[in-house]
């Protein structure tokens, strides 16, 4: 070869290690933005492939007892086999972890990628078949089944920032560019391997520990949503179903490709952020009393006082049985008492079963019976605990047994009410990261309507994030389909979604999102998930 020649070559060389080191440049700037963990792996072992000319390529990793090696992601481009990472193919049985120490206890160095990862080095063998040391019989097996032929191995271990080894990059037959034989990896691809395996250790071990990171605040927001199920059975239920109710739903409008919905989308982080969210939607509910929450009738504190209601009717009736008999001693006309007895005790009967009933919380509670409730309190005396005789319903008594729908009060209303200005606060007083820096703006909302009536800012319409309305929708009806709500049974889906249909006709509910709702049929998909059998009437609102 001439002088020229010789330049030539050596240009050539060192273009193509330029344009290597150019491509290990964007793998690691790729790898270190990367969230998904099996994108993130599978991008570590194609990048490892292409900067090589490799044609196979494993990666493993070290278990979390540190005693063996798991096959993650498996490629040989030659016999178009592809397992692991996101092609959906999970790893074959016969691809089994590699022990990291034999039975006795010494180090397992007959296998090349335990070697590796025990001893921190890496492998370069030109020839798998004429190499010493190793166990290369699970290969050979291998080739017999396949007809493939292993010969180049490169096996590097993949070390984190503490040179911790957490996992092995192997790669397989190093292929010419020039005529597609097959060559031994050489020290410049042994170099660039190493250094990519530096960086993609580094890249998986900060994504695991963001993972880690993720899943304990996960499980803290669990805890709180536990501390709030612990302090009311009728809120923790909720706290779980609103954020998967809003997920589905989410993920129906982000489908929608048409209509005034057809601009949103969501990307990981997005789903991320919404989740937590929907999460901690509820978490201002710590603050809540439990007696407010849990206020199954009307009359109820920490205990039912209609109970009081009872005692008073028995004292009533125990009076006016005295009242006849003494009448009767003193020689009134006895047929005459015991008829005006038996008109009075009826009449205190039909009222005592009067107030039971109105005491449990409805729908709608009618005008007239609010009346006699009122006429009830003047119709009866009696002498209280201090020997005062007054009316026999006190003024708070009759206020609530006069609520006209549910069990609570005005005054208890603003009180749960406050929930989610304490949840606003709460959530608002936390540093979010920039990628959840919406969530208090999602949580906050859900109690906010399209016509401007809702709390606590008043927002109307565009001025709530779809994200807020989508969990407003979702908060709604949870409500109207629980099963443990203290005051009610679960509606089945025509009712509710009958009611939900009047609060988008109303100006409460976004009608867009009601439409997807509906359309999609995400009612569904959430009732067979939820709800009970009984409940699912598969309806269709008008």
């Amino acid at each position: 070869m001439d002088n020229e020649a010789k330049h030539d070559c050596a240009v050539h060389t060192m273009s193509e290690l330029f344009a290597r080191f150019e491509q290990l440049h964007e793998v690691g700037a790729a790898l270190s933005s990367e969230r998904n963990i099996d994108r993130l792996l599978e991008s570590i072992l194609v990048a490892a492939k292409a900067i090589t000319h490799a044609d196979g390529g494993t990666l493993y990793r070290l278990a979390e007892d540190q005693k063996f090696l798991r096959f993650e992601i498996i490629r040989t481009a030659s016999l178009k086999i592809a397992y692991g990472g996101t092609t959906g193919a999970p790893i074959p049985a016969q691809f089994q972890d590699l022990p990291l120490y034999r039975a006795d206890g010494l180090p397992n160095n007959s296998l090349v990628a335990a070697y590796s990862a025990i001893h921190v080095e890496t492998v370069n063998i030109a020839d798998a078949y004429a190499a010493d040391g190793f166990d290369f019989s699970g290969t050979r097996k291998f080739d017999a089944i396949t007809g493939y032929h292993s010969q180049s191995f490169l096996t590097v271990p993949m070390k984190n920032h503490e040179n911790e080894v957490i996992g092995v990059l192997q790669l397989i037959n190093a292929v010419d560019p020039q005529n597609g034989g097959v060559r031994v990896f050489s020290d410049a691809d042994q170099r660039l391997v190493e250094s990519l395996a530096s960086q993609a250790a580094v890249a998986l071990t900060n994504r695991l520990l963001i993972s880690q990171l993720e899943e304990l605040f996960v499980a803290f927001i669990t805890l709180i949503n536990l501390a709030i199920d612990e302090k009311s059975p009728y809120t923790g239920g909720h706290c779980q179903r609103v954020p998967a109710l809003t997920m589905m739903l989410a993920e129906a409008v982000a489908a929608t490709g048409e209509g005034p919905l057809a601009g949103f989308s969501m990307n990981e982080k997005d789903r991320y952020e919404l989740k937590i969210a929907g999460l901690l939607h509820d978490c201002g509910k710590v603050t809540t009393p439990v007696h407010v929450v849990d206020k199954a009738t009307k009359l109820q504190t920490i205990f039912d006082r209609i109970e009081w209601v009872d005692t008073r009717f028995e004292v009533l009736r125990r009076d006016g049985e005295i009242a006849m008999l003494r009448a009767a001693l003193a020689g009134a006309d006895q047929d005459a008492a015991g008829r005006a007895w038996r008109e009075r005790e009826q009449a205190l009967a039909e009222d005592r079963a009067f107030l039971r009933r109105v005491n449990i919380g409805g729908e709608a509670m009618r005008p007239e019976d609010q009346e006699r409730v009122r006429s009830i309190s003047k119709k009866y005396r009696w002498r209280n605990g201090d020997g005062v005789e007054v009316d026999f319903l006190s003024a708070d008594e009759i206020e609530n047994l006069t609520i006209r729908s549910g069990t609570l009060t005005r005054a208890e209303r603003e009180t749960i009410n406050h929930h989610i200005v304490a949840t606003i606060r709460m959530l608002e007083s936390l540093p979010w990261p920039k990628h959840l820096k919406h969530v208090a703006e999602y949580a906050g909302g859900h109690h906010e309507r399209m016509d401007g009536t809702g709390y606590p800012l008043g927002l109307k319409g565009d001025e709530m994030s779809i994200q807020a309305r989508i969990m407003g929708i979702a908060d709604i009806f949870e409500a109207l389909t629980a099963r443990d709500r203290p005051y009610k049974p679960g509606m089945k889906l025509s009712e509710a979604l009958r009611i939900l249909g009047k609060f988008r006709d109303n100006g409460h509910i976004d009608p867009d999102l009601f439409d997807v709702f509906i359309r999609e049929k995400v009612y569904l998909q959430y009732a067979e998930r939820y709800l009970e059998a009984a409940q699912i009437d598969e309806p269709l609102p008008d």
